[in-house]
């Protein structure tokens, strides 16, 4: 799963994060209520762990920006104020499920497990375009019914095109969609034209009428 944790405490977020990336999970970051929201509105996520106290706004005008957005993000409100009123307004903006601090690893990889279930048994949460299918939860991707082996990269590129269909997208957007905050890291765009390339081929072999064309000078769009 993708998350986010949404937290200004750097040493329960670096505990948080270091504890979710062992759990397989794929972690970004924000420490204040501007640069949460750029994240949410920027790039998608399965899960959004949030705090109610933010330097710059409240955890709850986030929370009802987000659900506002028509996204199916799953969100757990994580704060200190165990109130009876923040818990019920979180609840009642949308928010999946509560959880006071402190708390303990193992029951917040719980809760996440828990409305990553609830979320499944509601519907169906693949994506379609043309005739090709991707399955967020289970990393598989079918064209024609026949699956296609994609590596990790490819398929988080591939998904992030199918959530955007006929929308231009900037390449600087895309890379740092796709790697988050590892992308300083990187001296240019090679990383991800390779990756693009090999999508596309994939894609083009497997008999794909969907195509992520190449649009010059500015990035990619996805055409069905």
């Amino acid at each position: 799963m993708k998350i986010l944790i949404v937290e200004d405490d750097p040493l329960l977020m670096e505990v948080m994060a270091a504890s979710l990336k062992k759990d397989g999970h794929t972690v970004e970051e924000a420490a204040d209520f501007a640069s949460a929201c750029q994240k949410t509105e920027l790039y998608t996520y399965d899960c959004i762990l949030l705090d109610i106290m933010l330097p710059g706004g409240s955890g709850l005008d986030l929370l009802s920006k987000i659900k506002s957005m028509d996204t199916r993000v799953n969100v757990i409100i994580i704060s200190a104020k165990d109130s009876i009123d923040d818990k019920v307004s979180g609840l009642e903006l949308g928010a999946d499920d509560y959880l006071a601090k402190p708390f303990h690893l193992a029951e917040l990889s719980a809760r996440i497990r828990s409305v990553a279930r609830r979320s499944r048994m509601d519907g169906d949460f693949s994506l379609k375009a043309g005739n090709v299918v991707l399955e967020p939860e289970t990393g598989r991707v079918f064209v024609d019914g026949r699956q296609v082996e994609l590596l990790k990269k490819e398929f988080s590129i591939l998904e992030y095109f199918m959530h955007r269909p006929g929308h231009l997208v900037d390449k600087a957007v895309l890379a740092e969609a796709i790697w988050g905050d590892h992308i300083d890291q990187a001296d240019d765009f090679q990383f991800l034209y390779a990756q693009m390339k090999n999508l596309r081929k994939k894609l083009q072999e497997a008999g794909a009428d969907i195509e992520i064309k190449a649009v010059y000078g500015f990035g990619y769009k996805l055409l069905a």
